[in-house]
């Protein structure tokens, strides 16, 4: 992804954040070139180093720019972990964005590189998923990866190893430059 894409996708971001933390309805984006792509995406916000809300949306089935757009709106408003984002707090926010690559089956867990792969793991109707910036982030190993991902999904930590099916992603992730 260019320069250029990477930065319309952050405006994109900060300005459906900023409109709808000030009762706005968010312009609808340019669907042209890579935001009119159907791609999955997440929208994650810091403040402080901290996390603040992070939603998305995996499948590959809306374009790029309509995805980016209503998942940081989420992200500010409904991510159920955190209370909603205020107007005064959006300059201090910190965008990261999670382009997603086509979800991959995985048949053996060894071929999952920690650092390079996100994981999405499901079994009885629950369904994990974690980017793959998280295990670099805490420094696991692919087992931890993998444990915390069913965990994430509210499975026990081996549902790996019992018959949950895994699949891996490649993500490329971006922020805004502070």
């Amino acid at each position: 992804m260019d320069p250029a894409d990477r930065q319309r996708l952050l405006s994109i971001a900060r300005d459906a954040i900023v409109a709808h933390t000030s009762g706005q309805v968010p312009a609808a984006p340019p669907l042209v070139g890579l935001l009119a792509e159907c791609r999955g995406a997440f929208v994650s916000l810091h403040a402080g180093g901290e996390l603040r809300g992070c939603i998305g949306h995996v499948e590959p089935d809306e374009p790029l720019g309509s995805v980016v757009c209503r998942c940081a709106v989420l992200a500010c408003s409904e991510d159920p972990r955190f209370r909603a984002v205020t107007s005064r707090e959006v300059a201090g926010l910190e965008i990261e964005l999670s382009v997603l690559g086509p979800l991959v089956s995985v048949s053996d867990p060894a071929t999952i590189d920690v650092g390079r792969d996100g994981l999405v793991i499901e079994q009885a109707g629950r369904r994990g998923l974690l980017l793959p910036q998280v295990a670099v982030e805490w420094n696991w190993d692919r087992e931890t990866f993998l444990t915390q991902t069913c965990r994430k999904a509210g499975l026990p930590g081996d549902a790996w190893k019992r018959g949950a099916r895994i699949w891996r992603f490649e993500a490329e992730v971006f922020g805004e430059a502070r």
